[in-house]
């Protein structure tokens, strides 16, 4: 079934279309909010949410764009509601996080997607928040301020951190590469 007979299906409330939906989706939507929660309960509770919000408001679905980035939209919202109600977002800073990663660090990129996602989830929820908003996702900095209800200047302040702070977890495991 194309995408336009699958979002048809689900505007008229088709179970067998809303078990496929599931079916294609689940997987590159639980990676998604795994990248946004620490554990994988959390994930897939905002998973099954994010889910039942896409069923629930699937007729919103206009046509327009991306039917997989309209569900994708749906479950960093959901991600994102679930760290704000879990994970105070503290936006303060502690000077070891501030320090950039040596320049003398070995040249070493052989690192895996679950040392990379683990390292990720070390980071204070705010920073993991805008990192994943802004480098992964895809969203502009005013799109992030109006998601987390903060400024801009916060979000830029924030990736900026978290750059930062990845850089020097990298460099203490003696991988330097570009984030």
């Amino acid at each position: 079934m194309n995408e336009t007979d699958l979002v048809i299906a689900l505007q008229q409330g088709d179970a067998k279309a809303q078990r496929l939906l599931y079916e294609r989706f689940a997987g590159p939507m639980m990676g998604v909010c795994l990248r946004y929660l620490k554990n994988e309960m959390d994930a897939e509770e905002v998973l099954i949410n994010g889910f039942m919000k896409v069923y629930q408001h699937v007729t919103r679905f206009e046509q327009k764009g991306s039917f997989e980035g309209w569900v994708r939209r749906i479950m960093v919202n959901e991600a994102l509601q679930h760290l704000r109600k879990q994970e105070p977002m503290h936006l303060t800073i502690e000077k070891e996080h501030i320090h950039l990663a040596s320049e003398d660090a070995s040249a070493d990129s052989d690192m895996s997607a679950e040392e990379m996602m683990a390292l990720l989830l070390e980071l204070p929820a705010g920073y993991r928040a805008v990192f994943n908003l802004y480098a992964i996702e895809g969203y502009s900095h005013k799109e992030i301020a109006e998601m987390l209800h903060i400024t801009e200047g916060t979000s830029k302040s924030q990736l900026s951190k978290a750059r930062a702070m990845l850089q020097r977890m990298l460099a203490q495991q003696g991988v330097t590469i570009a984030i």
